[in-house]
């Protein structure tokens, strides 16, 4: 079968090339990543004036809109005085890592969002380095200019200096800046002089962003995410890198071990505004594309020729630094909420993340009820679990486990740096928090009326950390944190202080009983709620573990004593988030998960075989 040629009329081909942008938006969370698409959207009239479109649009997922965070990346295409520019909106969080470095491989440039008054954070950092190491092009665009107190000029110092120690290369450290606010829709060479619109960040984007070039070669393309639809299965994303692709044409899918299997595209489609449009023409470098009728690939995998297939250089991909045992849910109360309870769905469900979540593992164990899951930290995991429970699904979590490496024959643990900006009055209570959990001060810089705090702390270390932090500074403290390195085992962390109060009986729990026991801990749950034997129902004022039956009622008599009916007053139940739940669970302790409750529980239910396995 002879291969496909390259095109003859180059110059008009590479004219068109010319024409496309492929750009990425970087930052760290919260500092209007999402925000800056809305409005490139509305600047291109994608939408009629009179449609309601709301804010956020890409952050189309429920859990992303509530949380506020972009968990995956996206893709949207505007088209801008004939030219095409294709726009990856990433997440700013470090635990989604893993889905920055894959979109970065379609990029040619970045835009660097920093906040003028915040300037570069933890994750700027992180996404930056990366963007940096690919050698693409950055442009700066500091936003929130409009806020009280900002420092645009000052910020626009720390970010050449963040570059440079990031061993940028000239051109790099020569990029240009915009200033601006996307809440208030304008982007100027200026932050005192505001304009009408973003324009002139899209006149720097065509400028300054390099065309994709346009190399000799077979053809190739890294599959760099992958898109389902029920009708037509799995759907590899990807950019084209060199020769062309076209409907109907034989390929190679080159696996990443180097297996080669022979397929045929069926259809092909590129991005156009905010879905995909079918493509009946030639698809040339430099293009993201949507390749159907290729089965069995995997994120990494290289599209290449037929005949002559050469594989693209592997994806690398920083390594899962925690890991949590998934079991399925066999409390009392299983099946109550739950479509998908057994180890079946389970495992199909786990299987099918992994393929597009590559900062994800699975490994088997013992049990075929249970599996361990390594991700890049709670957040990573948790968002996971969200999601399955949403969709119907019935599990159990074990205690969340850092990943120890041993290295030279000596214990190694993964080491974060630690970002805390605080007030003033609170600062020694987050230094005393951290280093009680073995973390070392490294900075210790005046922000306004803000201290910004940096330490080097083990993951150990966090887990848990949030809530402490937000209790002591009342709610103020705002953290960040971002994997290090792996080094030497820190010793011992003090872990939770307290023991659990747990129920001896299954039934509902009555207001008396948690009255009469008020002294004895805080509880986790409401009067006339459910529970079981060996449900975790409170926290011990005390070390140890308490049993106490909750659903025990008033014995009632025919004589009336005065002062018996006096009112009961109890204190609210503590409900814990997911997080706050995966991060409080002991080692003997699983976190029950169903689509409408969180429940905490003893692995072993029964009090006796908990004593006789405590024995041993």
């Amino acid at each position: 079968m002879p291969t496909f040629a390259l095109p003859k009329k180059i110059s008009e081909k590479s004219f068109k090339m010319q024409q496309i942008r492929n750009i990425a938006i970087i930052a760290h969370v919260d500092h209007g990543k999402t925000t800056l698409v809305d409005r490139i959207l509305h600047q291109v009239k994608l939408f009629r004036e009179n449609q309601e479109m709301g804010e956020l649009i890409l952050d189309s997922n429920d859990l992303e809109r509530e949380r506020g965070i972009t968990i995956l990346a996206k893709n949207v295409s505007v088209r801008y005085k004939g030219f095409k520019i294709n726009i990856i909106d990433t997440p700013g969080h470090s635990d989604f890592g893993g889905e920055v470095e894959r979109v970065l491989n379609m990029a040619d440039g970045v835009l660097l969002l920093v906040d003028a008054f915040e300037g570069p954070m933890p994750q700027t950092r992180f996404v930056l380095q990366k963007a940096l190491s690919l050698n693409l092009k950055p442009i700066v665009v500091i936003n929130k200019v409009d806020k009280p107190n900002c420092d645009p000029e000052g910020v626009q110092e720390s970010v050449f200096e963040l570059m440079f120690n990031l061993d940028a290369t000239e051109d790099q450290l020569n990029f240009p800046t915009v200033f601006g606010s996307s809440k208030e829709g304008w982007m100027g060479p200026d932050w005192k002089t505001p304009t009408d619109d973003i324009a002139y960040l899209l006149d720097t984007i065509i400028e300054y962003i390099p065309a994709p070039v346009f190399p000799e070669g077979n053809t190739q393309m890294q599959i760099t995410s992958l898109d389902y639809s029920s009708y037509v299965g799995r759907i590899a994303v990807g950019r084209l890198s060199r020769g062309v692709l076209r409907g109907g044409m034989n390929v190679s899918l080159i696996k990443q071990d180097g297996r080669i299997f022979k397929s045929k595209i069926k259809e092909l489609f590129t991005f156009e505004g905010l879905g995909k449009e079918k493509i009946k023409t030639d698809v040339l470098p430099g293009e993201i594309c949507a390749v159907l009728g290729i089965d069995d690939f995997e994120i990494g995998d290289t599209i290449a020729d037929f005949e002559v297939p050469e594989a693209l250089k592997a994806m690398h991909i920083d390594e899962p630094t925690m890991s949590m045992l998934f079991t399925i849910n066999n409390s009392p109360f299983y099946g109550r909420e739950g479509k998908f309870v057994t180890s079946r769905h389970l495992r199909e469900r786990l299987f099918k993340e992994i393929e597009k979540n590559l900062a994800m593992r699975l490994v088997e164990t013992d049990s075929p009820e249970s599996l361990m899951v390594y991700g890049r930290g709670i957040l990573h995991l948790s968002i996971l679990v969200e999601t399955m429970r949403r969709e119907g699904y019935e599990l159990q979590l074990g205690q969340p486990q850092v990943i120890i490496k041993k290295i030279d024959g000596v214990e190694h643990e993964p080491v974060e740096m630690l970002t805390i900006h605080v007030p003033e009055e609170f600062s020694g209570k987050a230094i005393e928090l951290v280093t009680q959990r073995r973390g070392e001060i490294v900075t210790i810089e005046t922000k306004g009326d803000r201290i910004h705090l940096e330490f080097k702390i083990p993951s150990r270390g966090i887990i848990g950390l949030r809530n402490n932090l937000l209790t002591a500074t009342e709610g103020e403290a705002i953290m960040a944190h971002r994997f290090l390195a792996y080094e030497p085992w820190k010793g011992d962390i003090q872990g939770r202080r307290n023991g659990s109060l747990i129920s001896m009986e299954t039934g509902q729990a009555i207001a008396y009983s948690i009255d009469k026991l008020q002294d004895r801990g805080s509880f986790f749950v409401h009067p006339n709620e459910d529970v079981y034997a060996g449900q975790i129902i409170g926290e011990h004022i005390r070390p140890d573990d308490l049993l106490v039956n909750v659903t025990k009622t008033k014995k009632l008599t025919n004589v009336r004593a005065s002062g018996s009916d006096d009112k009961i007053f109890i204190t609210p139940a503590i409900k814990f988030s997911l997080e706050e739940a995966m991060e409080y669970i002991g080692k003997d302790e699983y976190l029950e998960v169903t689509p409408r409750s969180l429940r905490l529980r003893k692995i072993i239910l029964d009090e006796h075989e908990r004593k006789r396995a405590g024995k041993f």
